[in-house]
């Protein structure tokens, strides 16, 4: 089983969240939220706002821990073909956005992000780290953890 480790940030501004659409060099584009892996040292708070400066352009400021989600993903539905299964332990965060301009990830995977309304979001194609995540700002549960979201039709792994 592989593993990773990442954080994740739920930027919500009125009845909109930011989205960042994924363009990986296999595999489906989706909408996830600015994110990704935690490098080998690094604080998760510090690599959500790396993340976010990366994949956005925009810098931003943690405003709370939301929670911490744990999936495994069978080796049967991986991008990569013939890979092992995969935890994904994914830490999200409350983040607002201080400065800067939306702008494509400069040689990344991430081709552009977009202030979404809410309404909007069920109809896109779309990993199941916004579903996590807007939940968990949604409800701010006190152990931070949510009930398991299932895959299928627009919602990927």
């Amino acid at each position: 089983m592989s593993l990773r480790l990442a954080a994740y940030a739920v930027c919500i501004e009125g009845e909109r969240v930011l989205l960042a659409h994924h363009v990986p060099p296999k595999g489906e584009t989706n909408w996830t939220l600015p994110g990704g892996r935690v490098e080998h040292g690094e604080d998760p708070f510090d690599a959500v706002i790396r993340e976010v400066a990366e994949e956005t352009g925009c810098d931003a400021l943690v405003e709370r821990l939301l929670g911490v989600d744990s999936r495994v993903i069978p080796a049967a539905e991986r991008i990569i073909p013939g890979g092992p299964e995969h935890q994904n332990v994914g830490i999200f965060y409350r983040v607002r956005i201080t400065s800067g301009r939306l702008r494509p990830e400069p040689n990344g995977e991430t081709a552009e992000s977009v202030w979404t309304p809410f309404s909007e979001v069920t109809r896109l194609r779309r990993s199941s780290l916004v579903d996590i995540g807007l939940a968990l700002a949604r409800t701010v549960p006190a152990t931070g953890h949510v009930d398991p979201v299932p895959v299928g039709g627009l919602i990927q792994h």
